[in-house]
C-alpha cells in the first residue's frame, strides 16, 4: 500500500529491517525483535513528516541497542544512549528488587519513536511495540485503547487530561520470561517504559513458590543470553484451586498498589485463570479473557 504524498519508508531503513502500509493508514516497522505498528492523525503534510521522522528515527535504534547490550543486561551498568538511559531511567524505581533496563525495552522504544509525532499539525498517534504502546495526544483529543487481544477485549478511553501515555503487559504466557505465574499485568502509567517495567515487577510477584504445580526453569537454559541469568521462569503452570489463585493474585495487588502509592502507575489489571483483578480506571466488560503479554 502506498500512501499519497509519504515517500517510501523502506527507503531510510538499514539491510534487514522491513516497512510497510496496512490498511487504516498504519505504518508496520520491522527489524530484528522490534516490531511496531503506528499511525497518526492531523494534517496531512504534518502526519506525512512525523511518519518520516518516525521511519528515521527507527533505522538506527537495533544498532543503538545492540551497541549497549551488555550493560542494559546487567542492574548497574552505565548507558549512554538515549533509548538506553530511558530504560535506566524506567527501571530505577523499582530497585533493590532485582530488574535491568531489559524489563523496559519494548516501552522505550515505543516512548522514543512516538516522539517523532510530537510536532505542530498532528492531533494524535501511537506506537504499539509487540503490545507494548505508546501515546501522543493533544488538548481535546483521545484514543480507545484496548487491553486485550482476545473476541471480548476491554477497551478504555485515554484523554489528554489523563495522566497516562503509556499501556504494557507482561507475563509468563508472553514474549519475555517471567519469574511468576501471571497469565498476564496489564499496567497504565505516564510512559510506556514506565508500564513495561511496572507489568514486568507485578507480573513476577504473582506467584506461588515452591508450588509443584508450576513448572520452572534457569533462563539461561531456555536463552543463553537471557538478563535473568540462572532465576527460575515460569515455563508452565498446572491446575491450581481458587484458594491458590487468589492468594497469587493478592500478592500481585499488593505490589500493584505500592507502585501506585509511589506515583510509578495509574492503574493495573491482573489476570490468573480465571480470576481477574483491578485496579484504577480500568473497567472490564467480561471477565474471562487474557490480555497479550509482552
Amino acid at each position: 500500500m502506498i500512501m499519497q504524498g509519504i515517500p517510501s519508508p523502506a527507503d531510510s531503513l538499514p539491510r534487514g529491517a522491513q516497512a510497510s502500509w496496512l490498511s487504516g493508514g498504519r505504518l508496520h516497522l520491522h527489524h530484528g525483535p522490534i516490531d511496531l505498528i503506528l499511525q497518526a492523525w492531523g494534517d496531512a503534510i504534518a502526519v506525512a513528516e512525523g511518519y518520516a521522522a518516525a521511519t528515521a528515527r527507527f533505522a538506527g535504534i537495533l544498532s543503538e541497542l545492540v551497541a549497549e547490550l551488555p550493560a542494559l543486561r546487567s542492574e548497574n551498568a552505565r548507558v549512554t544512549g538515549p533509548v538506553a538511559l530511558c530504560m535506566a531511567k524506567a527501571v530505577a524505581p523499582f530497585r533493590p528488587a532485582f530488574i535491568t533496563p531489559m524489563a523496559a525495552v519494548a516501552g522505550a522504544v515505543a516512548d522514543t519513536i512516538v516522539q517523532s509525532f510530537a510536532r505542530p499539525g498532528i492531533a494524535r498517534a501511537y506506537v504499539n511495540n509487540g503490545g507494548d504502546i505508546a501515546l501522543y495526544l493533544t488538548p481535546g483529543e483521545s484514543l480507545t485503547c484496548a487491553i486485550a487481544a482476545t473476541s471480548c477485549p476491554a477497551q478504555m478511553i485515554i484523554r489528554h487530561e489523563d495522566p497516562i501515555r503509556g499501556i504494557a503487559t507482561s507475563g509468563w504466557r508472553g514474549r519475555s520470561w517471567s519469574l511468576g505465574i501471571a497469565d498476564a499485568v496489564t499496567v497504565l502509567s505516564d510512559t510506556a517504559a514506565r508500564a513495561d517495567a511496572a507489568a514486568t515487577m507485578i507480573a513476577n510477584a504473582v506467584d506461588l513458590p515452591g508450588h509443584l504445580a508450576v513448572t520452572r526453569r534457569p533462563a539461561c537454559e531456555v536463552q543463553a543470553d537471557s538478563d535473568l541469568g540462572h532465576r527460575l521462569v515460569t515455563t508452565d503452570v498446572g491446575s491450581l484451586t481458587r484458594a491458590e489463585v487468589d492468594l497469587a493474585l493478592s500478592r500481585g495487588v499488593d505490589a500493584a498498589r505500592r507502585f501506585q502509592a509511589r506515583g510509578l502507575i495509574e492503574s493495573a489489571a491482573l489476570f490468573l485463570h480465571p480470576e481477574v483483578r483491578t485496579m484504577g480506571p480500568i473497567t472490564l466488560k467480561e471477565p474471562s479473557f487474557v490480555p497479550s503479554p509482552d
